[in-house]
């Protein structure tokens, strides 16, 4: 209980950089879609473009976040030498990166179809190395646990990114998707500053023994890493080029885009449980009990997403105000889109098995597995169902990769997960969307808010009945002791 409650802990510390921020950068969805039409594709662009920046971000980072997790929890390493020995290698993919991309920009941007505008890739490619250089002091401030400076520059990013976006788009006026990236390249370049003084802290050591350890170790990562980052992204980058109307592909791309934003709350719980939870497997892979923590985990992390997918949908009345009323066309296809994201977040979960017994090539043949799938349902249905062959896309690709991994996963390192109760959340999930979906054709907005929310509720009620009783819950819990010591 004490490991589960420090997990809710750094969970809710690394949500609050990850949940917040993502909420605040909402804000930036409606000043987008207002002040760059639908028509002018800049929101498309904007999306295409970012799909190819997450892709190359894994490329760079080479799977050696996790990396240093696993080797700075080895006894036989030292933690700052670890650190060094990723950082050069991260570093040299990043130089390597940045030369050819400027070195070989005319050919670059004419393929990807932005002849036009290179400096747009330029811009980019500056953003992308700089993310991958911070990606690896950001995971050495979650191996140190120090999840309040970790969250304080996420923070400082996002509020310094929706300050200038807002100074640009509603003072200045420029509504050019280039101040877009431009914005970006500012803040991620002021945010790397922040890590100067800690590398000096460190006690550089290369490791080339360490090194060859490590890249076995990582390279399925990196394999996983890049099929579960097209699993996400793909659609967006292959959406334009599948699409039959090319003038009209952008602008169907910012409708997609714009939507799945809000879906996007699936993808920040999961990437703050992720914070929290990595560094902790790896530190309880000895113990006895490691099997039920994980099955504990795996249950309360799907208790807690299948909540916020029905406040999601139930409150879509409200939420839909995120985007201009213009964008708005696509909404139907958020409940799809979270569905695939809450599978995502299951296979993470359901990953830890091979990396914990050093055989992450399984995770790289499942993801490459769900990645085919995608792509096949992409290429495959895009030209005629537009995109929510996107969104079933990753329903189908997610769905590939957890089943695989769950099969196997039993059969090489059971782990005793509670599917009567997993099933039944699942099912009484099923039923209230169910109802939520028809009561949206028949009530108004504020019938079905209401209504809605009474299912909310309804779950939440269940939830503390039987798996969350008020007596276990930090600081409700010694007032709910208290009142029951009194009486």
């Amino acid at each position: 209980m004490a490991n589960l409650k420090s997990l809710a802990k750094d969970t809710a510390i690394y949500g609050l950089s990850s949940i917040v921020g993502r909420f605040l950068n909402y804000l930036l969805v409606p000043l987008y879609t207002h002040y760059m039409p639908k028509a002018s594709g800049d929101y498309g662009v904007s999306t295409n473009i970012y799909a190819y920046t997450a892709l190359i971000l894994v490329l760079l980072t080479f799977g050696m976040e996790t990396t240093l997790f696993r080797f700075a929890n080895d006894d036989k390493s030292k933690p700052d030498t670890v650190f060094s020995t990723v950082m050069a290698v991260v570093g040299s993919l990043t130089l390597v990166f940045l030369l050819l991309v400027f070195g070989l920009i005319d050919p670059i941007s004419s393929s990807l179809g932005y002849a036009e505008h290179p400096e747009y890739l330029q811009m980019m490619a500056v953003v992308v190395a700089l993310d991958a250089l911070q990606a690896i002091p950001f995971s050495y401030l979650r191996f140190q646990k120090r999840p309040i400076r970790f969250a304080s520059l996420k923070m400082l990013f996002i509020i310094l990114n929706i300050g200038l976006n807002v100074i640009y788009f509603v003072w200045l006026g420029k509504t050019s998707v280039f101040y877009v990236f431009f914005i970006n390249l500012l803040c991620t370049a002021f945010v790397t500053f922040f890590f100067i003084p800690n590398l000096f802290r460190i006690h550089w050591h290369f490791d080339g023994k360490l090194l060859k350890e490590m890249l076995s170790y990582s390279w399925p990562i990196l394999i996983l890493g890049i099929a579960g980052i097209l699993n996400q992204v793909a659609d967006k980058i292959v959406f334009p080029l599948v699409y039959p109307d090319e003038d009209q592909a952008n602008v169907q791309l910012g409708i997609y885009g714009s939507c799945v934003k809000i879906a996007m709350i699936m993808a920040m719980i999961t990437q703050a449980f992720r914070y929290a939870y990595e560094p902790i497997v790896f530190a309880k892979s000895k113990d006895a009990d490691k099997s039920e923590y994980y099955a504990s985990a795996m249950k309360y992390f799907l208790i807690f997403t299948l909540l916020a997918f029905l406040c999601v949908v139930g409150w879509m009345p409200l939420l839909q105000y995120i985007i201009g009323e213009e964008y708005r066309e696509g909404l139907a296809v958020v409940p799809v889109v979270m569905v695939a994201e809450i599978m995502m977040g299951v296979y993470f979960n359901l990953s830890f098995w091979y990396k914990l017994i050093d055989k992450t090539i399984y995770g790289a043949w499942f993801s490459l597995a769900g990645c085919a799938v995608l792509f096949a349902v992409n290429i495959l249905f895009i030209p005629e169902y537009s995109y929510w062959a996107c969104a079933w896309g990753g329903v189908a690709g997610y769905g590939t990769a957890m089943i695989l991994s769950y099969i196997v996963g039993q059969h090489k390192n059971p782990i005793p997960y509670p599917l009567k109760d997993i099933t039944i959340y699942i099912g009484i999930t099923t039923v209230f969307t169910a109802i939520i979906i028809i009561g949206a054709h028949y009530l108004p907005t504020w019938a079905q808010l209401l209504c809605n929310t009474f299912w909310i509720v309804l779950f939440l009620a269940y939830v503390i009945k039987c798996d969350l009783p008020l007596s276990r819950v930090p600081v409700i819990g010694r007032y709910f002791n208290k009142n029951k010591q009194n009486n």
